[in-house]
């Protein structure tokens, strides 16, 4: 059984409309509501190298949103999600939000991807027009601690993921654990998480780091040092595709030891690249397997088959799904119009929001990152499986 997903979601009333926009106009009541349209934005990288993410990741919020729409919408209100592609690029990113804002009018952004793309923007979005940032893939710690005011996430921190794992694989009996890594700072940054969670697990546990240059495709010398260490679990902290590359050398060499990844390693293209090498690769994720028989699971497949035919149903179209289904159930609760004061006393006040495919969420005026909580899933049979329910890894230091 899921946590906690049999309580209710519970919302006070929304906040009243602001009757007037201030003289120099930077401030969000100029940002009106309408009666028959809830008019929200993103951005997205729909072309360029990273378009293999938020194509899929825009489709599954498309098949919520149109799923929401084919029953009537928010509360007689339909959605108008306004997409603009960034090509990943924080300066284009400033410059869609200042036209959703300003001239389309949006009450909010929503479900939009990337950390320093949406970053490059509150001062903007968040401090000049008051505009919440609701629900985005991406984001840190210091977007959430202390709390902004109209910036709400429901996406497990990566330094969370990797306190999971550490916790892992000790309760799975590892005594040597080594962590092969990408160099960049982000990726040395979440891979220092798993030794202090290993050894909160197990003092005895010795936790080695190995670094990769990144964007390596030639792991065969990385697989022998790996093979030196004769660790007990393997942890990798790369891109999907390097990942691959490491699976599938480990398997030429004949390297059996057990391997965990956190969740950009659990993709689809993880499996479409590595072949049967990735069989019984274990990993944290965001959301459930979108191969369970969940019914919620079951409800996503069947809207991304009606609305997105030409995109799988994977786990990027189903963090999308999960994003839109959070913003929908959290807007249900404003009875009155719906602007972006309306949304923000809403989210401060979202309780136990249960989309069914991700973490129950749980949000409040001090605490805007809905979840901690991460899912097990394993490969078998050449798919993700999910492992058990979510759960909580042990607080950071």
């Amino acid at each position: 059984m899921r946590r906690r997903a049999t309580r209710r979601f519970i919302a006070a009333p929304a906040a009243l409309l602001a009757l007037v926009a201030s003289a120099c106009g930077t401030d969000s009541a100029s940002v009106t509501a309408n009666d028959k349209v809830i008019k929200i934005g993103a951005w997205y990288p729909l072309t360029g190298a990273l378009a293999s993410f938020g194509i899929p990741e825009k489709a599954g919020v498309d098949a919520y949103f149109k799923s929401v729409n084919a029953q009537g919408g928010i509360n007689g209100r339909k959605i108008d999600w306004i997409v603009k592609d960034n090509a990943f690029d924080p300066q284009q990113t400033v410059q869609i939000a200042r036209r959703l804002i300003d001239q389309q009018g949006v009450v909010a952004i929503v479900a939009a991807n990337g950390t320093a793309q949406s970053q490059a923007t509150f001062p903007f979005v968040l401090e000049q027009r008051k505009v919440p940032v609701l629900n985005a893939l991406g984001g840190d710690a210091s977007w959430y601690q202390p709390a902004r005011v109209g910036l709400f996430g429901l996406q497990t921190l990566y330094e969370d993921q990797a306190a999971a794992l550490g916790d892992w694989v000790v309760r799975d009996g590892a005594k040597k654990v080594l962590v092969v890594h990408s160099d960049p700072a982000a990726f040395v940054n979440v891979a220092k998480q798993i030794a202090p969670a290993a050894h909160k697990a197990d003092p005895s546990v010795q936790v080695k780091r190995l670094t990769v240059k990144f964007q390596t495709t030639d792991y065969s010398p990385v697989i022998s040092k790996v093979k030196a260490e004769k660790p007990d679990a393997v942890v990798l902290i790369l891109a999907a595709a390097e990942a691959a590359s490491y699976l599938k050398e480990a398997k030429l060499q004949g390297l059996t030891t057990p391997m965990y990844g956190y969740a950009p390693v659990a993709a689809q293209s993880t499996l479409t690249l590595a072949g049967t090498a990735a069989e019984g690769l274990r990993a944290v994720q965001l959301v459930k397997s979108p191969n369970d028989d969940d019914p919620a699971i079951k409800e996503f497949r069947a809207a991304m088959a009606k609305y997105e035919q030409k995109q799988p149903a994977d786990f990027v179209t189903l963090w999308g799904w999960e994003a839109a289904k959070a913003f929908v159930e959290v807007a249900r609760t404003i009875h009155g119009p719906v602007t972006p004061e309306s949304l923000t006393r809403a989210y401060e006040h979202a309780r136990a929001v249960d989309t069914g495919v991700g973490p129950v969420l749980d949000f409040s005026a001090e605490q805007h990152l809905g979840t901690r909580d991460v899912q097990k899933v394993i490969v078998r049979n050449g798919r993700w499986e999910s492992q058990g329910d979510f759960f909580t890894p042990p607080p950071r230091d």
